[in-house]
């Protein structure tokens, strides 16, 4: 009989840090249950590479944001991306927003950078200033070739 009140009371604590470790998980995604209201922001950008919907939106490094929405818009052929922001943030209307990647083997995020202005942007407003992605590997091959392009000019220049 005692080794059943032990597998029962083993099975218990394997419950109960199961549903805990659930409660964590939903919590720091963003996704629990006493998660604050939001309101929508929208913004165009001519690239969205490694963003995605649920990505994080990133002020002064703290998640301030979701990605809810990506679309293709038709007409300017740019990627609309429609954001979650937390209630009770109110950032300018001159709001830079921009794609930004957590080092060389890092995730991308969406960060902002607030402008100066007085005037806030109001819940479903669009955020003008945008940078998409840039692409690592098209860096490394205009540094490259602009590299192997001053050797050339340089080695032509002196003769």
């Amino acid at each position: 009989m005692s080794r059943s009140v032990a597998e029962v009371l083993t099975g218990a604590a394997v419950l109960a840090v199961g549903i805990g470790f659930a409660v964590w998980a939903a919590g720091s995604a963003g996704r629990g249950f006493g998660a604050g209201a939001s309101y929508p922001l929208v913004a165009s950008f001519r690239a969205v590479d490694g963003i995605q919907v649920g990505s994080d939106v990133r002020l002064a490094g703290l998640k301030v944001g979701t990605i809810t929405a990506l679309t293709l818009n038709p007409k300017t052929f740019f990627a609309d991306a429609t954001i979650s922001m937390q209630q009770g943030i109110e950032l300018p209307v001159d709001t830079a927003i921009l794609i930004s990647q957590d080092g060389l083997l890092g995730g991308n995020y969406v960060e902002l950078r607030p402008g100066g202005m007085d005037e806030v942007l109001a819940p479903g407003d669009e955020i003008e200033d945008t940078q998409g992605s840039v692409s690592l590997l098209s860096l490394l091959m205009k540094f490259v070739g602009g590299g192997s392009d001053s050797a050339a000019s340089s080695g032509t220049d002196g003769g």
